[in-house]
């Protein structure tokens, strides 16, 4: 059996990069830069992949912004320095055997949990994701471990439900309901992770919240009530999009570490 390990590359190289109190700079990128590669060269010794994909954000508008214009609306830009350095960086991971991946109008999330669904569908091995992205934790409910490199430690099932306080198969539910400020998801007013994780433990679906707390004369039943367009517009935001069409073989994700 196989093993596929897809990096969120991204989420590396940005949280490398901004470790560094120095200001933007060229020289800032280069070191991290250098930095995130040494990352990469140890997520793939430590897994032993036998197929690798490593997916990037292309930038510009996605799939999500046509749903709701404000998507992402705060969040802060790459660096300048860091996005006109990273081509050379994805090619330095190529000429390493690893297969970079970036497609217009969707999100490396998206192409990660494309990637990893067909692999686990087709009964092909172990799916491994190195991210610390919340959103992609949805994919340990199909069966997918999450690797947390900058902790050193898996992300399963049980770390799921001790860290959000639902399954991971109601993850998406959960963020749709409490909303998520870095990617600028609305959610429902008033309830944080807490209240969401109690209501879908209690009712079992998002479907099932409405058709239960959201008919209560309550405050939070009257908010459920008046949000639910937005918040079911917020479930479509979190959702991973799973059938990009990726333009890739299994065999152009091989990799051979020698």
């Amino acid at each position: 059996m196989g093993k596929l390990l897809a990096i969120d590359g991204l989420n590396i190289v940005r949280r490398v990069y901004e470790a560094s109190p120095e200001p933007d700079s060229d020289l800032k990128a280069s070191i991290a830069l250098r930095h995130a590669f040494s990352s990469f060269r140890n997520v793939l010794e430590a897994h032993a992949p036998t197929h690798v994909l490593a997916a990037f954000d292309y930038g510009g508008q996605t799939w999500r912004h046509a749903l709701y214009p404000r998507y992402r609306e705060h969040r802060a830009p790459m660096p300048s320095v860091l996005r006109e350095a990273l081509p050379e960086f994805q090619e330095r991971l190529t000429r390493a055997g690893v297969h970079v991946a970036m497609l217009p109008g969707v999100e490396a999330d998206d192409v990660v949990a494309t990637c990893v669904m067909r692999w686990l569908q087709e009964n092909r091995g172990e799916a491994i994701v190195a991210t610390t992205d919340k959103d992609l934790h949805a994919l340990v409910a199909h069966g997918a471990l999450v690797w947390d490199h900058f902790k050193n430690e898996w992300h399963d099932d049980a770390w799921v439900r001790n860290k959000f306080g639902v399954a991971p198969e109601l993850l998406h539910d959960l963020l749709a309901l409490m909303g998520d400020a870095t990617d600028g998801v609305p959610g429902v007013s008033k309830i944080g992770m807490k209240t969401a994780a109690r209501l879908l433990n209690a009712y079992g679906s998002l479907d099932a919240v409405m058709a239960g707390a959201g008919i209560l004369m309550t405050p939070l039943g009257e908010r459920l009530r008046a949000e639910k367009e937005i918040l079911y517009l917020s479930r479509q935001l979190v959702q991973l999009k799973t059938d990009v069409r990726l333009g890739v073989t299994w065999k152009m994700l091989a990799y051979d570490a020698t």
